[in-house]
C-alpha cells in the first residue's frame, strides 16, 4: 500500500521565490469525499492523474495515483468533479537537500500559500527554512478536499 508522509506550513515571506527551480500550474477537482477518502482529478504539465488518498489527519496517509488520459480529465473536471475547483501554482524549491513544494491558490483560496515537504519517514529531520511559519499539517481546513467545500476566502480567521 502507497503511503504519503507530508508535512504543511504556511508561508510568511517572499523568500522562497529566489531558490525556485520550477513551476506547474495545477488543475483539480473532487469526484468524491467522505470521513475516510477522497478521490480527485489533476491536469499539471499537459499529464492528467486519478488520485485516491485516505483523509486521516496528521503526517501520513495512504494515497494511490494513476495516469489517466487527458482528454478524459479534462470531460471529469468540467462536468463530474463536486464544488469550485482548486487552481494553484506549485513552485518547486530546493532547501538544505529537501525539495519543497509551494503551492500558490488561485481562485477562491486565492491568498493562501502552503508549503509542503514530502518525507521517508515520520521521524525523518528536515531543516525548516526562514520562510516557513506554523505547521498546519494537522489542520484539516488546509487540506485540498476541505479547500472545495470551504474556500479560503470564506474564512473568518484567516492566516
Amino acid at each position: 500500500m502507497a503511503t504519503e508522509i507530508e508535512r504543511k506550513f504556511l508561508v510568511i515571506d517572499d523568500t522562497w521565490r529566489a531558490a525556485v527551480s520550477k513551476q506547474s500550474f495545477y488543475r483539480q477537482g473532487y469526484l468524491a469525499s467522505s470521513d475516510g477518502t477522497s478521490v480527485r482529478v489533476r491536469v499539471a504539465d499537459g499529464k492528467a492523474y486519478l488520485n485516491i488518498k485516505s483523509m486521516t489527519l496528521g503526517v501520513s496517509r495512504y494515497e494511490f495515483e494513476y495516469v489517466i488520459p487527458l482528454a478524459d480529465a479534462e470531460d471529469i473536471l468540467e462536468d463530474l468533479c463536486l464544488g469550485p475547483k482548486i487552481e494553484k501554482v506549485r513552485h518547486f524549491v530546493n532547501h538544505a537537500g529537501h525539495i519543497w513544494e509551494v503551492d500558490v491558490f488561485e481562485g477562491d483560496n486565492a491568498g493562501l500559500i502552503v508549503a509542503e515537504i514530502e518525507l521517508g519517514s515520520e521521524d525523518e529531520v528536515f531543516e525548516k527554512p526562514s520562510w516557513a511559519g506554523d505547521e498546519v499539517s494537522d489542520d484539516e481546513r488546509y487540506y485540498n478536499v476541505c479547500l472545495v467545500k470551504h474556500p479560503y476566502k470564506e474564512w473568518q480567521d484567516r492566516a
